[in-house]
């Protein structure tokens, strides 16, 4: 069943599973979702009591995990309009020409085309192939660095996912959302770190925490980048 709380002026919506255990769990999903597992003889009011308790911590988890959400506005992809790039801010110039070309000139990223409902294939594809190169450039000394814990991805891939920025799966491969390319190196670095931190911590759990500060100080710095840069 699927029930609230009120928590101040935050409604915390919930999904409520009974089954036969000892006591009560509280998950809350990359997707922001409340997972709410109690005994079958829990009382509905014990169970929102519980989650009152638990809201500071709910809200964390759920602000934790919305700096992986990607947020960037769809474009039109015309003349004139901004897109970023590692951080930065770039404006598209369109030119009706051969051959086909994506490249950075200056302040823009300029596009060489016969048709111009070209661009954003053409855009997108450039995004994507720096993407490849860069992301595995900035990984390699990532990587190298957590090989003291004994740990190491069995691979690195790039997957287009619409909630997240990255995750690590169970068999230890790490995938990265490609509109990463549009945020800064701290902000890539960021991902890929707390990502190699899973390595070691499948939970955010307070030693998964501890990880990731170690090996990255400034962790929050860049995750608060994150949340605002591609809003």
């Amino acid at each position: 069943m699927t029930t609230a709380i009120q928590y101040g002026s935050k409604q915390i919506d919930f999904r409520l599973e009974y089954s036969d255990r000892k006591s009560l769990g509280i998950t809350v999903t990359p997707d922001l979702n409340v997972l709410v597992k109690a005994p079958t003889d829990t009382s509905l009011e014990k169970v929102k009591e519980k989650l009152r308790k638990k809201a500071p911590w709910i809200i964390r988890q759920q602000s934790f995990f919305l700096s992986f959400h990607p947020k960037t506005p769809a474009r039109k992809f015309v003349g004139g309009e901004t897109h970023l790039y590692l951080g930065r801010q770039y404006r598209l110039k369109i030119l009706q020409s051969k051959p086909e070309s994506v490249k950075l000139k200056g302040k823009f990223i300029e596009v060489t085309t016969t048709n111009k409902a070209r661009a954003k294939g053409l855009v997108n594809e450039w995004y994507l192939q720096n993407a490849k190169t860069k992301f595995h450039a900035i990984a390699k000394s990532l990587i190298d660095n957590f090989k003291k814990h004994k740990v190491e991805p069995n691979s690195i891939v790039l997957r287009e996912m619409s909630t997240r920025w990255g995750s690590c799966t169970a068999k230890g491969k790490i995938i990265l959302n490609p509109e990463l390319i549009k945020a800064p190196k701290g902000c890539i670095e960021y991902v890929i770190i707390h990502e190699l931190c899973h390595l070691i911590h499948h939970d955010h759990t307070q030693k998964f925490i501890d990880l990731q500060t170690k090996e990255m100080k400034d962790w929050e710095k860049w995750k608060m980048k994150l949340e605002t840069l591609l809003a």
